[in-house]
């Protein structure tokens, strides 16, 4: 009897410990199964990280690209392009706009969808935040431009319209328009070359020699030294335009104007060892003369 209660114990202890075994091992498998989907969790999360960040890098590169291709549309909306170009090129540049308005709403709503997913990440940074309200801000003077060049588009399209129509009904009068269109350039031409030569002023630099030697001056023994009124060579002198000519180099230590120019509207000056001749105010310096002489030493 004592032989069989021995062992009874025996093998309710080993029961025991092997059923403790038992727990152990399975608490273990169970940690290691949990380690395992943390990992994978954790993984899964940097890939969607990663994949919103590169969504976002794609995004920008298509909204640059997006800006590029709105802004050669520009160039081709002009008043000049226009006229030139046919019905189904003006069809073929309004498909394209339209094209182009299409993908700005769908890279609207496509950022939209990523800030709100990148808001619910833990890796939402300034930096991401900066780069998402730029994005809008590009998108937004994207879609601004479009429906400018929409409008534009559209007008162009009525106003050539109803010139086409005027043209093909009214050949004559399109005709007296090209003419007096033509009179209007050639008196435009003429008053253009009126004004350049009542803006025209010569002006000579030399001494008093030279001055001499071209009847510019005229000198004598005890006899004041005058400017001569228009027997002296006139190709001697520089041509140029009361508008433009502010500062005349002299290239001489010593300057003296010999014309008619009222004191006050010009100053000669030193700079560099060199004297400069100074227009302060054109007006008044050749109201009394369109002649500007100078004698140097």
């Amino acid at each position: 009897m004592k032989k069989i209660s021995i062992a009874l114990i025996m093998v309710t202890v080993l029961s025991v410990m092997i059923g403790s075994c038992k727990k152990d091992n399975a608490a273990d498998g169970q940690r290691t199964n949990e380690d395992s989907l943390l990992n994978i969790a954790l993984n899964d999360s940097l890939a969607t990280v990663r994949a919103e960040k590169d969504s976002l890098a794609v995004l920008m590169t298509e909204v640059s690209d997006g800006m590029n291709e709105i802004m050669d549309m520009q160039q081709l909306i002009s008043a000049a392009n226009l006229d030139i170009e046919t019905r189904d090129r003006k069809a073929e540049i309004r498909n394209n706009i339209e094209a182009i308005k299409r993908a700005i709403d769908l890279r609207q709503k496509r950022l939209l969808q990523l800030e709100d997913r990148l808001r619910q990440s833990v890796t939402y940074t300034d930096e991401m935040k900066h780069s998402i309200e730029s994005l809008k801000k590009q998108l937004t003077k994207q879609q601004g431009i479009i429906e400018d060049l929409t409008a534009k588009l559209a007008a162009a399209n009525v106003t050539i319209t109803n010139l086409n129509t005027r043209v093909d009904s009214l050949k004559t009068e399109n005709k007296v328009v090209t003419q007096e269109k033509i009179r209007a350039q050639e008196e435009s031409t003429r008053l253009t070359a009126e004004v350049n030569n009542l803006n025209e002023c010569f002006y000579v630099v030399g001494t008093k020699k030279e001055l001499k030697q071209q009847k510019i001056i005229e000198t004598g023994f005890l006899r004041k030294t005058k400017v001569m009124e228009g027997d002296y060579t006139k190709s001697y002198f520089t041509k140029a335009d009361k508008r433009t000519l502010n500062t005349i180099a002299l290239h001489s230590k010593k300057a003296q104007v010999m014309s008619k120019h009222p004191a006050g509207s010009y100053s000669i000056e030193e700079a560099g060892g060199q004297k400069v001749l100074h227009i302060l105010d054109p007006n008044k310096f050749w109201e009394l003369s369109n002649y500007l002489v100078v004698k140097i030493d």
